[in-house]
């Protein structure tokens, strides 16, 4: 129990105190930006090459990984797009942004960090895995609904700037520097390609706060983000992101042999609160920006104590 305090206090801590820092004006709110592009531009990316370079991948099967989790994703979407849809009477562009809302895990800002805390490299590499692909399928899913949902809608006219986002998407990922910190790890895992020392130690000092300060740079962001109306449908996305989506998570990663420490890594994911990409991708389509922002915000809220519960849940699986 003391060790399940320590883990979840110390990550949701550092949120708090970014939080914090920004609603008291202790630091500008663009210094947040600034911390949230420091984070995605050099350290995550470093951090995942380094792990990338080093990892031990034996017994681990990315399809199973993958598997396991975009189960979770495939029905907590659906299930939140038809709640919102018909318990809120929203239209079908909406139902998709509650669908991305209730699914799209804070894995880099939050599920990187709370999976080193908790379960070390082996839980850290599952995670690796898991991003390598997380953000082009849940962006692609997103884009794809988007255009089916204005069909849906019946707004025609609008097709054609679906079509420029795919163009903008495809440039977008080919550019991006997780991405690109994925794809050079994987070549020097595969060649065994050494790191020079100078290099090794400017790659460390960098990766090794990677963690505290994306947390911290993911609690001033949400200052951005105020709550506003649709906070009941805000609440439900919620606590399915928190609750239902690792629910449906565990069952499938034990069917399909994931290892405990696999499993338990996936669940922890899914029971991360909802990434600042929803309320993007909503941002982007001009709809469910409130329903968005609502979700992050108290999901982040709430984490706390959805993090804790599926942390001594998980005590007995590993």
């Amino acid at each position: 129990m003391s060790d399940t305090a320590s883990i979840v206090l110390t990550i949701f801590g550092l949120i708090g105190i970014g939080y914090l820092a920004a609603r008291f004006k202790l630091l500008k709110m663009e210094t947040g930006g600034a911390l949230a592009d420091f984070v995605f531009t050099i350290a995550i990316p470093l951090l995942l090459f380094r792990t990338l370079a080093h990892a031990d991948f034996h017994g681990l099967s990315p399809w199973r990984i993958w598997i396991a989790y975009f189960s979770g994703v495939l029905v907590t979407w659906t299930v939140a797009h038809v709640l919102v849809r018909r318990l809120f009477k929203r239209d079908t562009r909406s139902g998709v942004v509650a669908g991305v809302s209730a699914a799209f895990a804070n894995t880099v800002l939050i599920g990187i960090p709370l999976a080193r805390a908790t379960y070390g490299d082996p839980g850290t590499v599952v995670v690796l895995i898991l991003v390598s692909v997380h953000l082009p399928v849940m962006m692609a899913a997103s884009l794809a609904l988007n255009t089916w949902a204005r069909r849906r809608d019946g707004l025609v006219a609008e097709v054609e700037s679906s079509r420029a986002m795919w163009g903008a998407f495809a440039l977008e990922l080919i550019r991006h520097p997780l991405i690109i910190g994925i794809i050079l790890g994987g070549i020097w895992h595969v060649f065994h390609l050494p790191i020079p020392g100078l290099a090794e130690k400017l790659i460390d000092s960098l990766a090794d706060v990677a963690g505290p300060v994306a947390l911290f740079a993911c609690g001033m962001g949400l200052a951005r983000y105020g709550i506003a109306r649709n906070i009941p449908a805000g609440a439900v996305l919620a606590g399915m992101k928190l609750f239902f989506m690792p629910l449906v998570v565990l069952p499938v990663a034990l069917l399909v042999g994931l290892g405990p420490v696999p499993t338990a890594a996936l669940v922890l994911v899914a029971a991360c609160p909802t990434g600042v990409n929803a309320f993007l991708i909503a941002t982007r389509f001009g709809t469910g920006e409130a329903l968005a922002s609502n979700t992050t915000l108290i999901s982040t809220a709430f984490g706390v104590g959805g993090v804790a519960f599926w942390l001594m849940v998980l005590r007995a699986f590993t």
